[in-house]
Parts: C-alpha cells; structure tokens; sequence
C-alpha cells in the first residue's frame, strides 16, 4: 500500500465510496478503499446484539423494481441480482399517525394505488391527490440522473419551491397535508427550508416499490466489496486518515493514523465536507469557499432505540409507522427536549426470514439536538476505539430509552413487556462511527429560500479532489448512489458514464 501509486484513493468505505471505487475500477483504473472502523459501509453498517441483527441506516429501499432506477443502478454495480429482500406491504409499506388522531394512513406503492388507499380517507380530495402523484413524478423528471439520462437539466426555479407551502397550496385540508408529509423524518423536513424537490426525491423511489434487507442492510457492503474485488479494487479497514498531503497545489498521498503514507493520481473523499477541509488546512482553499462550506448548517441528529423482543410476542408489520404528536409537527425538527419528546418518531421492524410471523426487533428513531449531547463531545468511543463515558452520559441514555418506550407504547399497548433487551445510539455515537459534524442524519440543509448557497460540487478546488456521499448531493441509498455517479462522471465523463449505466435494464 505504501509504495504503490494509486489512480484513486478513496476516503471513506460508505455507499458512495464503495460504488464510486467499482465504477472506477470497471474503468480499469487502480483503486483503493480507506475506512477508519472495523467495519465497512458507514451508513451501511449493522450491528448485533443478543443474536439480534439491527440497521444503523438501511430501513427499506425503493426503485428496486426491475427497470426501475435503483434496481438499474445496482445492476450495473453487478450485485442486484444477490441482495435477499422482502416486499413490504402493497397497500400500506408505510403508515402515517398522530397523537391527536388515532387513524393509521397509509402510503401505498404505486401511484394509482396511492390514490386509491387514501381516498376513502379523504373522498373529497381525489382531486389533490392525482395532482400530489402527478408533481412528485414531473419534480423527480427534472433530475436527469434519477432516470439515469443527460438529456436534460432541471429548471433551477424547481430547487426553490418549498415543501410546506407546496402542501398548503395543493389543499386547503390540513389533515390531508400532514398525511402526505408525514413521514419527513425520511429527510428532516423543516417547515420554513426544506424544498419540495427533497421531499419527492425522498419519497418518490417508495412508492414506487418498497423493500427490506432480510439480515439488515451490510448484505449490500459484502456484495459491493466483492465486486470491487472481482475488478481489482482493493479496500482496506482500521485505516484512519488524519492529513492530506500536497505539494504544488495536488493532493499526493493521504497518511494514516498508524502513520502510513497512500499515495495515488486522484482522491475521492467520502467523509463530511466540513471536516474534508479542516483536515487538508484553510490555507489550500480560497478564503470564502472554506468560510461557506464550514457555515453551512446540517441536519439535526438522532436518537434510536433498538429493542431485542420476547418470541412469538409482536406479530410483524410489514410496514413502517410514522408518528407525530400533532399535524405541525410534520414540519419541525429542533426543540425536542423539552416534556413532549420525542414529538415524533418512525419504527421500523426487523425481518430475518421471508415469511416473518413475529417480530424479532423493533428499531425506532427520532431528533435529538447535538446540544443534548455536547457535555460529552470531547469523548469517542467505537469498536475499534474504546472509550469511557462517564455514568451521567449512560443515565442519560437510559432515561431517554424509557421515555421513548413510554411513547412509542401509546401506539403498541403492553410492547414495554415485550422486550427482552433495549440499547440506543445518540448523536456522538453517529459522530464517531459515521464521522459527520455534530452527529447529522442527512448532510448539510437544502434550503428553498438560498437553493444555491448550499450547493457543493462534486470537484473541490484542488484540482485532483473529488467529493461524494450524503454531505454532497442528495442523501439515502439512491441518492447516494446517484452521488457516486455523479463524482465518477466528473473523471470519465457524464455522456459516457450513463451510457454505460443505462444499457442495464
């Protein structure tokens, strides 16, 4: 590793690291993969407790249809064929409910279908929702990538409408508005920023088909590191990158933690963009690009409860349920720690066999505030890393635990006797394992009323760094993937690379 000259080097094992290094690596360019944990595939991880296995980030997967686009796009990445899903519900692969009004909603896949499970709901509105179905597949039509195609661009006007007040003017039932948005916790919907082109990105690919990882979403790691294997990538764990190293304007090797020097032509990084910079130095980049980039904010964190249940105790849903406290609370992501928390939350169940009867795990999450946290930031602790937080951070946890519970049981009666064991992740353990600023779900905030003012590109201002994952273009397995072909586009060609994307049906 040390005295090879890499084409590519790539900071950072997640999605858009690891497809971005297959992409590359079909090309017949030499690659080489750099993760810091034990583990590979950031948001991909899993992990297990009491033989239970939990997602840190894959809940479901949408567009894996065939032809559709992730399955086209997974495809091409050569491991659609390997991955052992299940189908969740038809008719409801997410429901939608609030403290205020007891009636489940449901999301339904296909846009007829959508249709037709809410209109008994909402009779009166068959109208608005055509029209919600009909804006969801012309704002995602604007997003040539999505559909794996150059032919066109978006009209930048698109990137400022906003969420919220493309509900309110949809219709005037409020009801029927937090409905269709109620499951905004999918990308941290803010009332006052977030733009509808986030929402339907976000929720489009579900409705079309909706699925879950039997045994959690690292089957998708496994099969991309053997991809980039079978193309002579080479992908390397327990390698911490602490600094860039340059000369004449160029990146020219990174060096690792254990003091390793990986040195290559090109580097991709797959790490938050704020810390990308802050580990390369100010003085490499203009003074109002590292301002800008540093001052954009990000999303909120988290706060997730992963439940080990008693057999045979909790039949399995095979849907997703999305909770808020009232319909406005669809639209707001801060000021949860108050005696409301957690004002909203989504429960997902685990599924380990195709035909799952009773629920093996329940993993349920909400917002948590970084501040919450802060008292302890000066703390990591990781698999690889050890470390002690003091009996306040863990009494912390645990009162969150039950206050949770406490909640989520006003949905599932008597599901507190139901569970065998109870762990949780907070914004530091997002920190430390994923490595983003200040334990964010979803990279840095899209803003309908500043559009462009968060817009990183996918090529720095060095001239051989590159960036891909959630902190660059949109977040979630497809957008993610999307990402990776953008960066990728940037060095082989974006007509050329979707050509190539594109043969796969």
């Amino acid at each position: 590793m040390d005295n090879k000259i890499y084409d590519v080097v790539i900071v950072g094992s997640g999605l858009g690291g690891l497809a971005s290094a297959i992409i590359l690596a079909k090309e017949g360019l030499s690659v080489c993969v750099l993760e810091k944990n034990n583990q590979f595939g950031g948001n991909l991880q899993t992990f297990s407790r009491n033989k239970t296995v939990f997602d840190t980030g894959v809940h479901y997967l949408g567009g894996l249809e065939k032809g559709q686009n992730l399955y086209r796009y997974f495809d091409y990445l050569g491991i659609v064929d390997q991955l052992r899903l299940k189908r969740m519900d038809t008719d409801g692969y997410d429901s939608v409910t609030f403290g205020m009004d007891k009636t489940v909603y449901p999301h339904a896949q296909g846009y007829d279908n959508f249709v037709k499970q809410l209109l008994p709901y909402f009779p009166e509105e068959e109208t608005a929702l055509q029209q919600y179905v009909k804006d969801l597949q012309a704002t995602c039509a604007m997003f040539p990538l999505y559909h794996i195609s150059t032919d066109h661009q978006y009209d930048v006007e698109i990137l400022g409408v906003n969420a919220k007040a493309y509900f309110e003017q949809l219709t005037s039932d409020v009801k029927l508005r937090a409905v269709l948005a109620g499951t905004s916790l999918l990308y941290a919907g803010d009332g006052d920023k977030t733009p509808f082109y986030v929402h339907a990105l976000s929720v489009n690919s579900y409705i079309q088909s909706a699925y879950r990882c039997i045994n959690g979403g690292s089957q998708i790691t496994k099969l991309l590191l053997r991809e980039l294997r079978k193309w002579d990538g080479e992908a390397f764990r327990k390698t911490e990158i602490v600094d860039f190293e340059i000369v004449d304007s160029k990146i020219v090797s990174v060096v690792s933690k254990d003091g390793h020097h990986i040195q290559g032509r090109r580097f991709i990084s797959n790490i938050d963009p704020k810390m990308t910079l802050q580990m390369i130095g100010r003085e490499h980049f203009r003074k109002a690009y590292y301002s800008r980039v540093q001052e954009l904010q990000v999303t909120t964190s988290s706060f997730s409860i992963f439940l080990v249940l008693e057999k045979e105790a909790i039949p399995y849903r095979n849907n997703n349920l999305y909770y808020s406290d009232t319909y406005d609370q669809v639209w707001s992501t801060d000021s949860h720690a108050g005696k409301s928390w957690p004002a909203n939350y989504m429960l997902s169940m685990g599924v380990s066999t195709e035909d799952q009867v009773y629920a093996d795990s329940i993993t349920c999450i909400t917002f948590m505030d970084y501040e919450e946290v802060k008292q302890w930031e000066d703390t990591y602790n990781t698999v690889l890393t050890e470390g002690d937080r003091e009996d306040t951070y863990q009494q912390f946890k645990q009162e969150k635990i039950d206050r949770f519970i406490d909640k989520v049981e006003e949905q599932y009666p008597g599901l507190r006797s139901a569970i065998r064991y109870a762990y949780a992740s907070t914004p530091l353990s997002y920190r430390d394992y994923i490595g983003v600023t200040r334990g964010n779900l979803y990279g840095h905030v899209k803003d309908s009323n500043h559009p462009l003012k968060h817009f990183i590109a996918p090529k720095s201002k060095i001239e051989n760094l590159f960036f891909t994952g959630q902190g660059v273009n949109m977040h979630g397995i497809l957008g993610v993937t999307i990402g990776a072909a953008i960066t990728c586009s940037e060095m082989l060609g974006a007509d050329y690379l979707i050509h190539k994307i594109g043969k796969h049906a």
